[in-house]
């Protein structure tokens, strides 16, 4: 007698939309930014598939507290979440993240609908898969696009959708400038809509030290994650960037309340890249990468530009982190 056939594995439904232009976005950026008098490269940009594994292994790290103390707050606050965002909601990411803070939610929340927005489509589709392999009732919409400018997403008819609740994790406010966190507030205000809500992570000031050993942990992952970007540079723009020869740095000034992050030349130096060549001195830098962080009063002030109205926040015990309930008037 033939055994059974194995049962077909459930999925939760994926679809994908694109709102970016088919160009190559990572090579005008670089291009652009390497341009520049100070040099910088765009932080989205770490995400190819080394980048991806290198920024996993930076949040086991024991230094790394952001992700630790987020998923904390979350487990030990889902009652009030949920009561805080109510039932049949849609649930829309700003940056799809590491995922578990929206295995979390997700579980508890039950959406009707998913939607994760990121400018990386490797990161965008892996996320949202694995998501769909945990919850097979899940319905997940996808959006490539740059939620750091005005976003219109499409409306889900015949969903019976009671409110939206958008939510920003880790410390993706954190990685713009004050002026910048407004605009991607206001773009989240514009996807919440009147009545929405918002959840945003952000990180907490403290002591400096703890904050700078989260970005030079001891390991070295921080370092490797930021050089990868000059690998991915030489890999898929054709660059000949010889790493080894920039050194990673990272220090925090209590003053603006932000880490700055930076490659450092260690030599007079060139690099060519999609044809053009760039100068480097003996310790000139390329930024790439800031990490803000505020006390409650000046999130919530900053939420208030953008039209939101704070309701809520909490934190873990050692008050590290923080995310933040508020409703978009």
């Amino acid at each position: 007698m033939a055994p059974e056939p194995a049962p077909e594995v459930a999925h939760g439904v994926v679809r994908f939309y694109n709102f970016l232009a088919e160009d190559n976005r990572f090579r005008d950026d670089v291009l652009a930014g390497l341009g520049h008098l100070q040099k910088f490269i765009p932080p989205g940009h770490f995400y190819d598939e080394r980048g991806s594994q290198l920024a996993a292994a930076v949040c086991e790290q024991p230094e790394w507290y952001l992700l630790r103390a987020e998923v904390a707050i979350l487990r030990e606050n889902l009652e009030a979440i949920v009561q805080f965002v109510g039932p049949e909601a849609e649930l829309i990411e700003l940056r799809s993240g590491t995922g578990v803070q929206a295995a979390l939610l997700v579980e508890r929340l039950r959406p009707l609908v998913y939607v994760p927005v990121d400018i990386d489509a490797r990161m965008l589709e892996a996320g949202s898969r694995e998501l769909a392999d945990l919850f097979p009732w899940l319905n997940i919409s996808g959006m490539r696009a740059d939620f750091g400018r005005p976003l219109v997403l499409p409306e889900f008819a015949g969903l019976p959708i009671r409110k939206k609740a958008v939510f920003l994790p880790g410390s993706v406010i954190g990685g713009f400038t004050p002026d910048a966190a407004v605009d991607v507030l206001r773009n989240a205000r514009q996807l919440a809509g009147t009545g929405g809500v918002l959840l945003a992570g952000v990180d907490l000031k403290k002591d400096g030290k703890t904050i700078e050993s989260a970005y030079i942990d001891a390991s070295g992952m921080n370092a490797g994650l930021h050089r990868n970007l000059l690998a991915r540079i030489n890999r898929e723009l054709g660059g000949d960037f010889q790493t080894w020869r920039f050194a990673y740095h990272a220090y925090y000034d209590r003053t603006k309340g932000c880490v700055t992050m930076y490659l450092e030349s260690l030599y007079s130096q060139f690099a060519n890249v999609g044809g053009r060549r760039f100068d480097f001195g003996p310790n000139e830098t390329i930024d790439t990468g800031i990490a803000y962080q505020y006390e409650e009063a000046e999130l919530q002030a900053l939420a208030r530009q953008a039209g939101f109205v704070s309701q809520t926040a909490w934190t873990d015990a050692a008050r590290m982190f923080s995310v933040h309930g508020m409703v978009a008037v």
